[in-house]
């Protein structure tokens, strides 16, 4: 792989990088693991008007900067941004092919290449690791164990949950106490499945990642400690999911995989 470490003067010219004078539009776009392995196969490592740059997550503000002007002549801040937000860092791919990735997973070095070096992203993407997926929102679950993105342990299921009160009074108080206990034998009942389904596989997870509702989420984590051991292997998660019924949980276990790209091209 050519190029240079991070510490070493990038010998590229920063402004044909930055393309600073054109005008470019951006679009956001995600790309599932094997049509990112195949567009990274394509892509031709031996270029000399371009540069790669990745960033670990965990960088702070000053580190990031003094990374990327190895590269651009100034400016980049959404660049900047972007990566300080990540919990699984960027890469940035920058020349004929704009494009700042954020990887399924977490990048492992902060380093500056001239041309295309795929590498890396392509050992993250390629390697299989063991994840645990929690889904919850209240009144249903779904838990899995996936190895690559093929799921090895699985259990859905419902709880009864009634729909919030709309009037007030005392049965309206008598109503949300009921619902409240309602809610908490639900996580209960969720956490005794983590404990049948995921405790026994949990040395060997490399990550877990939960999704659903954030306050439900928040409410089983507190409910159920032993997702704490877990803490420091979260990515980020998956918000948008509907009801974790067993096709829910099966494509989850595919997305976890997708890489979040942001694309840039000159207009019109």
């Amino acid at each position: 792989m050519t190029g240079s470490r991070v510490g070493e003067r990038n010998k590229v010219n920063p402004c044909l990088l930055t393309g600073c004078s054109l005008s470019l539009l951006r679009k956001d776009i995600y790309i599932n693991r094997a049509n990112m392995l195949s567009f990274l196969a394509d892509l031709p490592e031996q270029t000399p008007d371009a540069v790669t740059v990745y960033l670990p997550p965990g960088l702070t503000r000053d580190e990031i900067t003094s990374t990327l002007r190895l590269v651009f002549k100034d400016g980049a801040e959404d660049i900047i941004e972007a990566t300080v937000v990540s919990k699984t860092g960027v890469c940035l791919f920058w020349g004929v092919v704009k494009r700042l990735i954020y990887p399924p997973f977490p990048i492992q070095d902060n380093a500056v290449f001239t041309g295309y070096a795929t590498g890396p992203l392509i050992s993250i993407l390629k390697h299989d690791r063991t994840i645990a997926i929690v889904l919850v929102r209240l009144g249903a679950y779904g838990l899995g164990v996936c190895r690559g993105e093929k799921l090895i342990v699985n259990k859905v299921g419902t709880g009864l949950i009634h729909a919030r009160h709309r009037q007030g009074g005392s049965s309206s108080q008598r109503f949300r106490r009921h619902r409240e206990k309602q809610i908490e034998q639900f996580l209960i009942r969720v956490c005794e499945r983590v404990h049948e389904y995921i405790v026994p596989k949990i040395k060997n997870v490399d990550h877990i990642v939960y999704g659903g509702a954030r306050t439900t989420i928040e409410l089983l984590q507190k409910q159920c400690p032993v997702l704490e051991s877990l803490q420091n292997r979260v990515l980020p998660p998956l918000l948008d999911i509907s009801d974790p019924r067993q096709s829910v949980l099966e494509a989850a276990a595919r997305r976890i995989w997708s890489s979040h790209v942001v694309e840039w091209d000159e207009q019109d």
